[in-house]
């Protein structure tokens, strides 16, 4: 299992304009998603065990708070080398893990670099002017570290968030796996 932490992109950027398939179908764009209010948008995919270990967690953190913030899932990862990801079994997931977002899939994996996404899961929080105020991790529980999944970061800085309050800019970076690149489409901000 390789380890990927995510890039902590700079606070207080804009949340870069997307359109992207529903794995169930339709397309969802970022105007779509309620502005004024807070958005989530998450990375996920189905096949990484970081991802596994925290989405019933998630999904039960999504469903109480998805009334007062718009929340997005996107997978990108590269479905050639990983068909556990593609659009079809993304489908499967958000059923059997009850995920009631929208869950999108990337194929040219355009967003995720837009966003400076590097791992699956990897969470970015905007307020309600769409400018960036977390990203990091959901908690500090992962896979065989026995540490319960309570989304206790991600579940702070919404909270500060909803509540008008600053989202304390120390933040820990989110870990999980790489996103899957397709050959030659690798993003150049590794490193920056």
């Amino acid at each position: 299992m390789s380890l990927t932490p995510s890039t902590m992109r700079e606070l207080g950027t804009d949340a870069p304009d997307f359109s992207l398939p529903e794995v169930t179908g339709g397309t969802v764009s970022l105007v779509d998603l309620d502005a004024g209010r807070p958005l989530l948008v998450m990375f996920l995919s189905r096949h990484c065990p970081y991802v596994q270990h925290l989405q019933d967690g998630l999904a039960a953190l999504c469903r109480e708070y998805g009334e007062k913030v718009a929340i997005v899932g996107i997978s990108s990862n590269n479905i050639e080398q990983y068909p556990d990801d593609r659009p079809e079994s993304l489908r499967a997931q958000k059923d059997e893990a009850g995920f009631a977002f929208p869950y999108l899939y990337d194929a040219t994996q355009e967003v995720a670099k837009a966003y400076r996404a590097a791992c699956t899961p990897d969470f970015f929080l905007f307020d309600a002017d769409r400018k960036l105020a977390y990203r990091g991790q959901m908690d500090d529980s992962r896979p065989g570290n026995g540490l319960p999944v309570t989304g206790s970061a991600l579940r702070a800085a919404l909270d500060a968030l909803l509540a008008g309050s600053e989202v304390p800019a120390e933040q820990v970076p989110g870990v999980g796996c790489n996103i899957k690149w397709k050959p030659g489409n690798e993003p150049d901000y590794f490193g920056s």
